[in-house]
């Protein structure tokens, strides 16, 4: 599933190719997505379009009287390809510009999503986000005062996007390892100190991920359409079994929320 340095590489991919460009057309292949694809996306035709940016693992698409909102799912792409080439199997919303280009999301299991924010309103999904991870909102103090009713895990707790946004499953468990704090621990017992130190580390492991992605990523004209999704360099996430970079223990797995969760067990408190 793309997570948020994934989403923020592929949206500043996506601005070179479908920034300040004539809307010829929108075709819906498939209008049912995770929600159906709102009719009102047909008014982009004739339209210039605007900047995009990313909120969440949300994509917003700036027009003069509004903004489309794209998801990629679990299992989404987006390509930018000649107009005239076919459509492949699972292409199902299209955009197509005047120079001859189009915008295509292709999504196998349909958990993407296209909608529609008029100008001046906002979203209920994209209304009940916490703070970006990378933003001044987010630091200890703040991550310490939404985490002292939780007491459930603070894994659970920092992958929760009311508390902060984008935290998915990997750079949990490499934020946390970083932290020294294991993923099982009641969120609400962590010290404002420790929540400074996990602030930090939640930010140092998104930005290395979004500066290695910016290097790797393959190119949206490419012919698979494939969005190249950068390997990355993980100290526990998906190593159970192997040591661990600082003491040589055994990395250990356990499920938490149904995922995954891969620590330290010494390393880790």
């Amino acid at each position: 599933m793309p997570e948020l340095p994934e989403v923020e590489t592929t949206t500043r991919g996506l601005a070179t190719h479908i920034t300040h460009k004539t809307v010829a057309e929108v075709n819906i292949y498939q209008p049912q997505l995770r929600w159906p694809i709102p009719n009102e996306v047909k008014q982009l035709e004739g339209r210039v379009s605007g900047d995009i940016r990313r909120r969440a693992k949300y994509m917003l698409w700036q027009f003069e009287h509004g903004c489309l909102v794209m998801h990629l799912g679990m299992s989404g792409a987006m390509r930018v390809v000649d107009a005239d080439t076919p459509l492949k199997k699972h292409d199902h919303f299209e955009v197509v510009f005047d120079d001859g280009k189009a915008l295509r999301l292709n999504d196998p299991r349909r958990f993407g999503a296209i909608l529609w924010q008029p100008k001046r309103q906002s979203l209920e999904v994209i209304k009940s986000l916490g703070p970006e991870p990378l933003s001044e909102a987010f630091d200890g103090e703040y991550l310490h005062q939404k985490l002292a009713k939780r007491k459930g895990a603070i894994k659970n707790a920092i992958m929760t996007n009311a508390v902060v946004v984008g935290v998915g499953n990997i750079y949990a468990s490499e934020s946390l390892f970083l932290s020294g704090i294991h993923p099982k621990r009641a969120a609400n017992r962590i010290s404002v100190k420790r929540c400074r130190l996990l602030a930090f580390n939640i930010k140092q492991v998104l930005e290395q991920a979004i500066k290695q992605g910016g290097t790797t990523l393959k190119d949206f004209t490419a012919s698979d359409g494939s969005p190249g999704y950068f390997a990355q360099e993980l100290n526990v996430y998906g190593r159970e079994g192997k040591p661990c970079p600082r003491c040589q223990s055994p990395i250990k797995n356990i499920t938490l929320g149904q995922r995954s969760s891969f620590y330290c067990p010494q390393c880790q408190k």
